[in-house]
């Protein structure tokens, strides 16, 4: 019994400190945001954004973003997949969580298994755009250009599996035209080639976009959320369903992600610290004037986080197998 006792002790007292050190979460250690694309781009902004509201609720600890772009979103999932499981190190994705396990050939991780899910941030609808010398001011002007420029048309993303390069896929769909997909490494130096006019159209997250449709660096042609949106530089602009695209219904949502394995204490003080940062006034304010929806229903919680995710990998796997596209 004796025996028994010691060799059971180091256990119970690495449990024990494991336990203490949870409820101590997260201490004087800097919490990193892995964001899977490059710095500027919309899941960027939305990063940084959050780590602002998140440092007062976490009791003002450092948070620091690193951007670790690649392979559609994988590479910097996957870093924090494998990160130490001590909720210092957590994952800002879009929807490439429902699109990864399509899209990536041979993904390293398992999206639905090797992460905890903390809650969801935000619903981002798209706009569609065009290089500011577009000889089109709006929908169906562009659209009658399209038709008349079939074959010579460039339509930019921010890479292979980004949500510009998926709501472009249902765009041409729906247009029923074939383009030229230009990849990008980032929605960065995608829109400065669209404003630049090395390109022609663009589908991108509206906290990418506005500030361009404002300052009249772009032309913008639509939205695709289900109804109109009403920030001020996207409220005149019509949905895709209003034009003719049926069931045209785009929404890019961001969620927030810790390793598999994460003390239950510290998800709990993670998700707690989410959901007074999605109503700091400061947070809500940014992300309206991006045209970006913070989460205010049950998908804030870790269990409706997941299935949304799940259902998002359902209705998205179809679209990406019948384009024949993935990310090796």
């Amino acid at each position: 019994m004796k025996k028994l006792f010691q060799s059971l002790l180091p256990v119970a007292l690495a449990a024990a400190a494991f336990s203490a050190g949870a409820q101590d979460f997260p201490g004087s250690k800097p919490i990193t945001l892995i964001v899977p694309f490059s710095a500027g781009g919309p899941t960027d902004r939305v990063a940084r954004d959050l780590a602002e509201a998140l440092r007062k609720p976490l009791g003002n600890v450092t948070i620091v973003v690193d951007n670790a772009a690649g392979a559609g979103g994988s590479i910097g999932a996957n870093k924090v997949a494998k990160a130490s499981n001590d909720g210092h190190t957590l994952l800002v994705h879009h929807i490439g969580m429902a699109t990864m396990p399509t899209l990536v050939r041979n993904i390293p991780f398992n999206v639905e298994n090797d992460f905890e899910y903390v809650g969801m941030i935000n619903d981002v609808p798209m706009t569609v755009i065009g290089k500011p010398t577009l000889p089109a001011n709006n929908y169906k002007e562009m659209v009658a250009w399209v038709n008349q420029n079939k074959g010579k048309i460039n339509l930019g993303n921010a890479g292979i599996g980004s949500a510009s390069h998926l709501c472009g896929m249902l765009f041409q769909q729906a247009l029923g035209v074939e383009m030229t997909a230009v990849p990008y490494k980032g929605t960065g130096p995608a829109m400065t080639d669209l404003m630049g006019g090395q390109i022609d159209l663009m589908c991108d997250q509206t906290t990418n976009t506005t500030s361009q449709i404002e300052g009249k660096k772009v032309k913008a042609f639509a939205v695709t959320s289900p109804q109109r949106l009403t920030t001020a530089a996207l409220k005149d602009l019509p949905t895709m369903q209003e034009m003719g695209a049926k069931g045209f219904n785009v929404s890019i949502f961001h969620g927030l992600y810790a390793p598999k394995g994460t003390p239950a204490p510290v998800l709990k003080k993670l998700n707690d610290a989410l959901k007074v940062a999605l109503k700091d006034p400061d947070f809500v304010k940014k992300q309206e004037g991006l045209g970006a929806v913070v989460v205010t229903d049950n998908r804030v919680n870790p269990a409706e986080h997941k299935k949304f995710v799940q259902a998002e990998i359902a209705k998205w796997s179809p679209a990406i197998k019948a384009a024949g596209v993935y990310v090796d």
